[in-house]
């Protein structure tokens, strides 16, 4: 019987064991810092931008018919050049523009065999009502001519982040070649001219919204109330299909006649030395630029032909009623060197990006002590104090701090003359305790953000929790957001056992979105201060 006994101890030590050898282990995968996607190696691993879904969707399902394991993980386009130069085993990629294979590190990343797939022109996409009143339909426009309508408040338009998107930063780089008379080189020296600075200051105030993601960017075009959109042609185009089904009005196609930047989507192998993978990389490219899937392509609004024109292109694809124009040349921009680019988006972050009034969230309910205070302090240290551009503010931004329990605990504003680095001390200074009064605290920053003039900022709303609402309703959040009737996204980011349906209805009710921070606080803020 005691032998029996000892046994039975010495079983469930194991299992207490294997438990806590579990929790390390997950609780190491899990870490911010070693935040590391497991690709299988005997699968075909391709890194996708998320502007190319539909090409990465073609590809699935050519492979799922000809019995092809591949693996396709979609980023940003910055991203996924971060992703690559950390060293990842992927196999192929699907970039969003040829130009960008130049910032991988080639000690770490080796391609070959580029072939474009499509051409994506970006160009504004006005509605079309607009677009006959400023006198944009069946004439040339420049983009000086869209800038003068921008002046006088006639004009305003989303596009996509330039230091989150590929659409983004080819819209940029065209308003900016184009304003500065298009010299056969970019060069340093341009970028501080400051007749050139002003005319981009007073562009991107004509901006009412921006977005992460080129995907996302057509959703809230179709469920919001903007003037025009400033993205892909094939963007255009899909907005146009779902606003047409919907029986609301369609955009109008504006090519600025003086340069328009062009995409090339690239396929591209990555030599890994295995010849197996290559087989694959031939085939899967092959198909792509077969007839068949070139079809598919043409089918989402991609310019399947290379230079000149078609005067053949499908009228119920590229409708000309939309002004969407194959019978004419399209003068493409001279993208200028990458340490120029570079350059370029560090004025944008610093001088001309339209400041934002975001107002933060922010959950201090009991079940946030310990780690939950400590990765979310963590993270807005980085958003608030940190030194990447992609999501520190500037001094023309304002930011609002609201932390909530059971109720508001407090309020933190650079608009009373708080600096960031005091939002931060406070934060550090407050304590996690009591329940989750999330609609509330929703709430309160709606007030904040509609005593703004949006003319002037972007606002947006980030709201962060870990749980259930459990005081309050959203009917009272719901009230109010129509009382108001202002558009003011808010970005929920879920944490700990959030209730998704919750943040998801939310959602859908200020065309924000949710982002996952279960895998990492600061990771998410990263991701969301992309949106705004």
């Amino acid at each position: 019987m005691k032998q029996t006994s000892s046994k039975n101890n010495k079983f469930i030590g194991y299992i207490i064991l294997g438990i806590i050898i579990f929790a390390i282990v997950n609780a190491a995968l899990s870490d911010d810092e070693h935040d590391i996607d497991i690709l299988n190696d005997s699968d075909f691993n391709i890194i996708c931008t998320s502007d190319n879904k539909d090409i990465g969707t073609s590809l699935e399902k050519y492979a799922s018919k000809e019995g092809i394991d591949i693996n396709i993980k979609y980023y940003d386009t910055f991203d996924a050049i971060d992703e690559l130069n950390t060293g990842a085993k992927y196999d192929a990629i699907i970039m969003s523009n040829s130009i960008w294979l130049s910032m991988l590190d080639s000690s770490k990343v080796r391609t070959s065999s580029l072939r474009s797939t499509s051409i994506s022109p970006v160009i504004f996409g006005v509605k079309k009502s607009k677009a006959e009143s400023l006198g944009f339909v069946g004439k040339d426009v420049y983009t000086k001519d869209i800038l003068d309508k921008i002046k006088t408040g006639e004009l305003s338009f989303s596009m996509g982040n330039p230091l989150a998107t590929n659409s983004g930063v080819s819209a940029y780089l065209e308003i900016l070649l184009n304003l500065a008379g298009n010299p056969e080189v970019l060069k340093s020296e341009h970028l501080k001219d400051e007749k050139l600075i002003s005319e981009l200051k007073e562009f991107f105030t004509g901006i009412k919204r921006t977005s992460g993601d080129e995907n996302f960017l057509e959703e809230s075009f179709i469920n919001g109330d903007y003037d025009a959109a400033f993205t892909y042609e094939s963007s255009i185009i899909n907005i146009n299909k779902k606003l047409e089904k919907e029986g609301k009005e369609t955009l109008y196609a504006v090519y600025p006649v003086d340069g328009v930047a062009i995409s090339d989507s690239p396929f591209v192998y990555i030599d890994n030395k295995n010849q197996n993978k290559k087989d694959i990389f031939d085939e899967l490219q092959a198909y792509l630029l077969s007839s068949d899937g070139q079809k598919e392509l043409l089918q989402n609004g991609r310019r399947t032909w290379f230079g000149g024109v078609n005067n053949n292109a499908p009228k119920d694809i590229f409708n000309p009623s939309w002004g969407i124009n194959t019978t004419k040349y399209i003068t493409p921009i001279k993208y200028p060197s990458i340490s120029v680019i570079k350059e370029a988006l560090t004025l944008y972050q610093m001088e001309l990006k339209k400041p934002v009034h975001v107002v933060f969230c922010l959950d201090y309910s009991g079940s946030m002590y310990g780690d939950g205070i400590d990765a979310l302090t963590e993270a807005m240290k980085q958003v608030l104090l940190g030194s990447d551009n992609n999501i520190r503010f500037t001094d023309k931004d304002k930011i609002d701090v609201i932390a909530f329990s059971s109720s508001i605990i407090d309020v933190w504003s650079t608009s009373t003359g708080l600096s960031r680095a005091d939002i931060y001390s406070e934060m550090e200074n407050t304590s996690a305790d009591g329940a989750t009064a999330l609609y509330l605290a929703a709430t309160k920053g709606l007030e904040i953000l509609n005593a703004e003039n949006n003319s002037e900022y972007i606002p947006s709303i980030i709201l962060m929790t870990d749980g259930k609402a459990n005081i309050g309703n959203v009917s009272s959040l719901k009230s109010y957001y129509k009382k108001i009737k202002k558009e003011i996204p808010i970005y929920s980011i879920t944490f700990g056992d959030a209730d998704e349906r919750e943040l998801e209805e939310i959602s859908e009710l200020t065309n924000g979105k949710v982002f996952d921070g279960k895998s990492g606080l600061s990771k998410a803020f990263k991701k969301v201060r992309g949106y705004n």
